[in-house]
């Protein structure tokens, strides 16, 4: 891969390389837009684990102050990426965003609070239903469910053969989540049940046209930001310079082959975060 004049990795499409020199050219009018696990922070066994990379938030404070915005677009909780990523009341992200459960939850810095809707009547039938119903259908030993607030996500990654289980509960989960008029968002050894209407696509959509972005940048590791992926390729058709960066994995080459950009993992994303920064002029 070649490298940029400012020691960034080139993009090896053309698209990718109009987005970067957009975003270098105005930084002040551009949006830089994450995803949090797989991307800032190592994806592990227990999500409950999961921190943002050790050098994640210094590349971000470096970076925020000197484009127009960065924001956090994550399936999580919008306050527990907050608590997991370590982002409140850190000089730099002062106007930091993070968009929480695909965007149906908001916090920001400037406030330090967290703006949700009321909690969909699905996800508590299915909250009461779900362990009965995987015993039920003989996919409890191996799996496990994570309770996200709005959301409900039964893991396979500890399975005997984790991409049998997830292909194994696919359908059933599909079929419950209907009954129940949610959805299921798949992503690596996950399968969530949420509410519809909100993905990463619309939420990030909604907010670069709320802050009037010239460009834009996002990065992601996962079926969840394929969502996103497609609204940033939207609005290049539509004239808003864009790069997709992946962090990279053999888990999600759907993804990999739409990006501009790949990386190996929330390390080199970080190391991508800081050489931006570097390349940008300071406040």
């Amino acid at each position: 891969m070649g490298s940029h004049p400012h020691d960034l990795p080139m993009p090896v499409t053309a698209a990718g390389r109009e987005g970067l020199e957009a975003l270098l050219r105005a930084p002040r009018r551009s949006v830089v837009a994450l995803d949090f696990d797989g991307t800032l922070a190592d994806i592990v066994p227990d999500p409950d684990q999961a921190r943002a990379h050790p050098g994640a938030v210094a590349a971000l404070s470096a970076l925020a102050p000197r484009v127009g915005s960065v924001a956090v677009v994550t399936g999580r909780p919008a306050g527990v990426a907050v608590r997991y990523g370590g982002f409140a009341g850190v000089p730099g992200l002062e106007h930091l965003v993070v968009l929480g459960h695909y965007g149906a939850e908001r916090w920001d810095a400037v406030s330090g609070t967290v703006h949700a809707p009321a909690e969909h009547p699905g996800v508590a039938a299915v909250r009461a239903e779900l362990p009965g119903f995987l015993d039920a259908i003989g996919a409890w030993s191996g799996t496990w469910i994570e309770e996200k607030g709005q959301a409900l996500a039964v893991h396979t990654r500890r399975a005997k053969d984790p991409a049998a289980a997830f292909a194994a509960l696919r359908e059933p989960l599909a079929g419950l989540a209907a009954r129940h008029g949610l959805m299921v968002e798949p992503g690596r050894a996950v399968l969530e049940l949420r509410p519809p209407g909100m993905d990463k696509g619309v939420a990030l959509t909604e907010y670069l046209a709320e802050v009037g972005a010239s460009a834009v940048l996002y990065a992601g590791d996962d079926l969840g930001d394929l969502a996103a992926f497609s609204a940033v390729e939207k609005l290049r058709a539509e004239g808003v310079p864009g790069l997709l960066l992946c962090s990279g994995s053999g888990e999600v080459p759907e993804l990999a082959a739409r990006a501009d950009l790949t990386v190996s993992g929330p390390s080199e994303v970080v190391t991508f975060l800081a050489a931006l920064a570097t390349a940008l002029p300071q406040a």
